[in-house]
């Protein structure tokens, strides 16, 4: 009796901390995040690469935003399936977006030319598609699975959820293969003395979502069809959580600390407009020279 008392009370206090964590893990990604938004979005001159960077801060902003709201109803109501359908959806976003970026940066460190001959909405179509088929990946199998009105046969539930994972599969391969030949760009760059910083930030988000990411991308892709077994992971989901929010929220870290971003910052805080200048200017550089 006194066994089953304890793990009651070391069950209870680690939701606690865990739940706790989660939100101001999340709050704290929110003023980063809210910060990149308006930054990017009215005092920077828009280019190719911060393009992509706007629209993944907006889907990690949204993620987190939910995320938190969500985890203080499961603290106080008792958690939805509906709350991890909505949360997903913007880290699915999040990640589609981030692929979008490596690979894009993979074509400009391969083919210099091509970054100078692309359309100019090349970013703004590419971000809009990925926002747009974001929402039946994840919305679709979820209705299969029962997940957003309930019931739902497993054998239509495992046919979507089977479509679903294969996509998240070849989005992540895509991503380390493209991660890959930057970190060999970069290497090769370096030996020569002109390694470019502009590849930093995305050699460093990858390996980020690796660590931190990738178990709330696993939970996703083993609830629906392993449900069964993941009695045995009780706590997994609020460490994926927890470690999902870590991801988003040290991206407006990473982008900040370069020197070149730190300077975006301080010269954009006292104005009113634009930015003028050597930002501005970055706009006609090719996308593989941006900052």
């Amino acid at each position: 009796m006194m066994f089953s008392f304890w793990n009651i009370i070391s069950t209870r206090t680690f939701y606690t901390i865990v739940l706790s964590l989660t939100v101001f893990t999340g709050l704290g990604g929110l003023v980063g995040n809210g910060l990149m938004l308006w930054l990017l979005g009215f005092r920077v001159r828009r280019n190719p690469f911060s393009m992509y960077v706007l629209h993944l801060a907006g889907a990690d902003f949204l993620f987190l935003g939910c995320q938190t709201v969500f985890t203080i109803l499961t603290f106080t109501q008792g958690s939805q399936q509906l709350y991890l359908v909505v949360v997903f959806l913007w880290f699915f976003t999040g990640l589609g977006l981030l692929v979008a970026l490596s690979l894009e940066q993979c074509l400009a460190a391969l083919f210099p030319k091509w970054s100078r001959c692309r359309p100019k909405h090349t970013s703004a179509c590419v971000c809009a598609l990925v926002w747009v088929l974001s929402v039946p990946l994840v919305l679709v199998p979820s209705q299969a699975c029962g997940l957003l009105t309930g019931g739902g046969s497993w054998l239509t539930c495992f046919r979507y959820h089977v479509v679903s994972v294969i996509c998240m599969f070849l989005l992540f391969s895509i991503l380390c293969v493209a991660n890959f030949v930057l970190l060999v760009r970069v290497q090769c760059c370096s030996q020569s003395g002109q390694k470019p910083p502009f590849y930093c930030y995305v050699l460093q988000l990858v390996p980020l979502f690796f660590f931190f990411g990738l178990p709330f991308l696993a939970y996703w892709t083993l609830k629906n069809t392993m449900g069964s077994l993941l009695w045995f992971f009780s706590f997994f989901l609020s460490i994926a959580e927890l470690l999902a929010c870590v991801n988003s929220s040290t991206k407006p870290i990473i982008y900040f600390c370069d020197a070149n971003h730190r300077r975006e910052l301080q010269r954009a805080w006292p104005r009113g407009g634009k930015m003028e200048g050597a930002a501005s200017r970055g706009s006609d550089l090719p996308l593989s020279e941006d900052f």
